[in-house]
This record gives structure tokens, sequence and C-alpha cells, in this order.
């Protein structure tokens, strides 16, 4: 059973503009991660982390600003703390996944992944209360 883009969107509670500028973020990354690691480039893996951590930011943003706009509606407030706890875990992912990479902190994979799996978590619970 395929899914439609709608009900995926909904589970992930994000837009398309949101996705648009993950998929540009990511895009930018993987050229810079590559160089990164060819060593074509002299950077540290937080350097190279920047499109993303820039994404985080302006989604983060855009956030807020639907918040503001939408203020008098109750599903505004769970909206912004549900974004906002999936915006942290992406970050918090991104960062020990920068110190793992650059070897700041020996840290196995399975501490690195564990914001992701909080994050799994919480889009099963949403697609549970998602209404068809």
């Amino acid at each position: 059973m395929l899914f439609k883009l709608e009900e995926i969107l909904k589970w992930i509670g994000i837009t398309a503009f949101e996705v648009w500028l993950h998929m540009v973020s990511v895009f930018v990354f993987s050229f810079l991660a590559v160089f990164k690691y060819e060593d074509l480039i002299h950077c540290t893996w937080y350097e190279a982390f920047i499109p993303l951590f820039i994404c985080d930011g302006l989604c983060a943003y855009f956030v807020i600003i639907v918040f503001v706009r939408m203020y008098r509606d109750r599903s505004s407030v769970i909206r912004l703390l549900s974004s906002l706890l999936s915006i942290v875990l992406l970050f918090v992912f991104k960062i020990l996944l920068c110190q793992k990479l650059s070897r700041e902190k020996m840290i196995t994979y399975s501490e690195v992944m564990v914001p992701l799996f909080a994050l799994v978590v919480i889009v099963m619970f949403r697609s549970c209360h998602v209404n068809s």
C-alpha cells in the first residue's frame, strides 16, 4: 500500500515548503560531505553540516511564523510544540553525528541514533491520531 504525499506530510507534521527546504539543504550537504570525505575541501564536519543547520533554523522560524498567524487556534500550540520537538531532535542528531565524525567524543552510533528513535516514536503516535 502506497501512501499519498498529503498523508505523509500530516504524519511528519511539515509543510511542502519545509520539504523543499530539506531537499535543497540535503542536496548541498551531500556535495559538501563527499568533498570533505575525499579531502577536496579542508573544513570541519561542522562546516559541512552548515546547510542542514541553516535548514533547521529556517524551519523553526517558519513554524514560529505559522504559530503567530494561527495564535487563536488551540491546535496551533500543539503544532508548535510537536514541530519544535521534531526540529530539536533532528538538530541534536546532527550535532551528535558531527561529534562522532570529528572524533570529539567517543560515542557509539547507537547513541547518535537515539534522537531519531524518539522521532520515529513521535511519528508513530502522530500517524495514529491523524484523521483520514
